[in-house]
């Protein structure tokens, strides 16, 4: 299978650049399933239930979230009904929605996992036991022919944790959250392809996404001026894809891709 995975997508002008470029990539390499992670599409902050419709009628199969999955009111009811949009599984029992789903994928199945780290973030339920629970219920190369498990938290050594757990048994570890591209897409020694962050879908000339000013002002002043708001130049759009052997589920190449803006490079050759 081939499968594309997109980086956080900051404000307007990024969700339309998805929008439009994932057909086209869709095509253009030929893929099975794309995932997204859009909890700051919304302004920056959250996402609605329109654009999460957006997404999936432009061809996004998963739209993964975060810690401001619930920033806008109306999503509540929606990611209750819509098993496409994912929030963290290890949010406490009886939150609306749901963390992991098993999709289908032509003749193929793909289970997603969406999780939260524990460091310097919100505390929630513990993710190491939340992803075993989950791996264990749907083995790879069993039950799913692809695993994918995208863990929205701040450190990077509890990314790289994450991904050494899941080893031989997901197809790809991905890190999100913090909006920068990191250098060390790799397939780990037992199989599963891993990036610390895919980076965002947003524009680089930002602090993580936003407009500069207000983010410099606040390191500069320690005091608090207007709210942010996303960066409006143009979106760079970063993430990774992935290709997996068809019997064993597990990763046999991964191809960072930035496309468009300040970190636009050379697209993957297939």
């Amino acid at each position: 299978m081939r499968i594309l995975f997109l980086g956080d997508i900051v404000g307007r002008g990024a969700r339309e650049a998805v929008i439009r470029q994932v057909p086209v990539w869709r095509a253009q390499y030929a893929l099975d399933f794309v995932i997204v992670n859009g909890e700051n599409s919304a302004g920056g902050f959250g996402i609605t239930p329109d654009i999460s419709d957006d997404f999936f009628e432009a061809g996004v199969d998963v739209v993964s979230t975060g810690n401001h999955v619930w920033d806008q009111q109306s999503i509540s009811g929606y990611i209750a009904n819509e098993p496409r949009l994912l929030r963290p599984v290890n949010f406490p029992p009886g939150t609306p929605g749901r963390g992991v789903g098993l999709f289908e994928a032509g003749d193929k199945r793909v289970l997603v996992i969406n999780v939260m780290g524990q460091l310097f973030m919100e505390s929630l339920d513990e993710p190491f036991a939340a992803i075993e629970r989950e791996l264990a219920a749907c083995p790879l190369g069993e039950v799913a022919d692809a695993i994918i498990v995208d863990i929205h938290a701040e450190a990077t050594s509890e990314k790289m944790a994450m991904g050494h757990f899941c080893d031989g048994r997901a197809s790809l570890v991905v890190g999100t959250h913090t909006h920068i591209p990191t250098a060390d897409a790799q397939i780990l020694p037992m199989g599963t392809a891993y990036q610390t962050d895919a980076g965002m879908c947003g524009d680089y000339d930002s602090v993580i996404g936003m407009e500069k000013d207000e983010p410099v002002n606040r390191f500069v002043t320690k005091l608090r001026g207007p709210r942010f708001g996303p960066a409006k130049g143009t979106p760079s759009l970063c993430g990774v894809i992935i290709e997996t052997d068809d019997k064993t589920g597990l990763a046999t190449a991964i191809h960072p891709i930035r496309s468009g803006g300040r970190l636009s490079s050379a697209a993957p050759s297939f």
